[in-house]
Parts: structure tokens; sequence; C-alpha cells
């Protein structure tokens, strides 16, 4: 195991997507554990969902005063720039993207600002306010098309299959060049299918609950033969912590720089993790007990952009921080689904 060395109490760590799925929670578990700490956090608190779920997520790190909010946009350097200098932080935390493999084929344009000029705003800032550590969110999506499971770090990653994956892949060729040019500590993270309470409601599970819920047909892609390695988010904030706490050595060529797989290492099918949903959304009330689940379903090929299936071979994070993800699908759903039901139907 690699031993840390950085010390996040009494540290400022700057996170964008500060109000997302990830980095919400990323920011509530240090305010938890680590004294004396100060984040700042960024997020343009755009549309691509329902803005109130992140206002939901902000409202308990606002009663914070450790907890900074800027409302604003990375692809917006002098902004950027203006809170590096003023704050100086000790980690950076990048996790602010535009997400999702469908919508990259009909908005492209929102990909490369945030996810291309946005990234490399932050490269430069932390060249110009240099930083202990700069850790980033990829995506499992950079293994694209390839067909040797699991997926390793150490895979070629040359065909990706949506703009949103060749986005991925040039974070991590940008922050290695960055890496090798301006010593920056950079480290690089595979998060595979990412799914909990408040989560991102353009994911699967969420728009299945919501169109279950509304008596709306639910479309099975590959006809039910797609496997997702389902990664809960607690086992996912748990990952970045240990990572952000130890900066990489320098590799063979000088560069500080490593990429690691966060995933369940365990990939689930598509019809049995449905089936499961749909227990877990009886149980929780948000379906009635009678519901008839196989009126509402319906199996479609496979869409544009999307990979049959997605498994982490997690070794790397194993040997170097003694952790795997570990919670089961199950145990997962069953938090989504009681924290659904309070959310949405609390009052009812």
């Amino acid at each position: 195991m690699l031993s840390s060395n950085i010390d996040l109490n009494n540290s400022t760590v700057l996170i964008t997507g500060a109000a997302g799925f990830i980095g919400s929670n990323l920011a509530a578990r240090l305010l938890k554990d680590f004294e004396g700490i100060k984040i700042i956090g960024i997020d343009s608190m755009n549309d691509y969902y329902d803005p109130a779920i992140k206002e939901y997520r902000l409202k308990p790190l606002m009663e914070d005063d450790r907890f900074v909010f800027v409302k604003g946009n990375i692809a917006d350097k002098e902004m950027l720039f203006g809170l590096f200098e003023e704050y100086k932080p000790d980690v950076a935390v990048n996790l602010a993207a535009q997400a999702g493999v469908r919508y990259s084929i009909t908005n492209p344009d929102v990909y490369m600002e945030s996810n291309m000029m946005g990234f490399y705003n932050i490269l430069e800032a932390c060249r110009a306010f240099p930083v202990k550590h700069l850790v980033f969110a990829s995506s499992s999506s950079v293994y694209g098309s390839n067909k040797k499971i699991p997926y390793s770090t150490k895979d070629q990653v040359d065909s990706p299959v949506s703009l949103y994956a060749a986005t991925k892949k040039s974070n991590e060729l940008l922050a290695h060049a960055y890496s090798k040019l301006y010593q920056i500590p950079s480290t690089g993270l595979r998060f595979f299918t990412v799914y909990g309470p408040a989560g991102r409601p353009d994911m699967a599970y969420f728009g299945f609950t919501d169109k279950l819920r509304d008596g709306q047909t639910i479309q099975i892609f590959n006809y039910g033969n797609c496997r997702r390695d389902f990664t809960y988010i607690d086992d996912i904030v748990e990952g970045v912590i240990r990572v952000m706490q130890t900066a990489p050595a320098a590799n063979e060529n000088g560069v500080q720089y490593k990429i690691y797989n966060i995933g369940n290492n365990e990939p689930e099918n598509l019809l049995e993790f449905v089936d499961i949903l749909q227990q877990e959304l009886i149980d929780a009330k948000v379906l009635d007990a009678d519901y008839d689940f196989e009126a509402h379903k319906k199996l479609v090929g496979m869409q544009p952009g999307d990979v049959e299936v997605t498994y982490a071979d997690v070794t790397d994070l194993i040997e170097d921080f003694g952790f795997k993800p570990q919670t089961s699908l199950r145990e997962g759903l069953r938090s989504f689904a009681r924290w659904y039901h309070d959310f949405y139907m609390g009052e009812e």
C-alpha cells in the first residue's frame, strides 16, 4: 500500500461540480472527516437536469461556514484564476463536466466547452497556482469498444464510441502532458456507473423509476443483455478521498501521474438490476404492491454510443489503497428508493 503524503486537515480543497452528485457527497464527507478543512465549491447550476436536486444537495453544505460556494462555469478562465489566486487550494478535484453519452450525440458544443476548455482552464490554473495534487474525473466510457474484460488501466483506450468518451480520454492525455511539463501531480479516476440517493436523473435507474411511477413503459436496451458495474456513491467518495491524500510519485519517465478504476468489480445484468429496482420501489412504497411490472417494460436493441459491458479491474486500487467498493446492488437501490419516496412523495 502507498503511504499518504497530503494531510487534508487544515487544508483548502477546491471542488468543481460541487452541486453535482459526486461533488456534493465528497464535500459532505470531507467536512465530516477532516478538521479545519476549507472547501471552495464551484458549480454552474445549469439545467441539464432538475436544478432542484442540485439545490437539495447544496443546502446542508451551505450551513457549514467552512464551505464557500461560487456559482460559475469552469470555462470562464478569469473567474477560475481569480478563485485559485484568492484561495490557493492545496488540492483541486475536478468533477465538473457535461455528462451523458446520449446527450453528447445531439449537443456536442457543451461537451467541448465544459469538458475540454473547462478542463484546460483547470490545468492552467494549477500551473499558475501550483497545487499538491490534482484529482480529476474520467469515466469507464473511455474503454469504448474494447473486447477484453474486465477493463484494466493498462489496456489501450483508443476506440471511444461517443464524444463524451473522447473528451474524457482527452482529459487524461492533457493531464499527463501538464504533469510532465509543469510538475503537476495528477490522478485520473475512471468511474463506473455511479448511483445512489439524490443521483443524476438522467441515469437509467432514476429514469426508470420516474417512468414506472407515471405508468409509462421503460425501454431496456440490447434486449436486457447489457451488464453494468454499478458503483454506489459512498464507495466512490471513499475511493476519491483515499486518492486525494496520496499524490503520485514520479514514474520512470519522471511524470507524477496515475489512473485508477473505481468500480464495483461485479457487473450486473440489466434485467436483474431492473428486477431488484422494482422490488425495492415496491418496498419503499414508490410503486403499489400489485404493480404490473411486466406490462411496463419493453426490450429493445442497442442505442448509439453505448456498450454492452462495463467491468472494472480494481487491482491497482486494492494494491495502492487497500480499498475495493463493496456495497451490494440491493443495498444501494434500497437507499435510492427510500430517498426517492421521501423527496418526491413524502407528503403524499
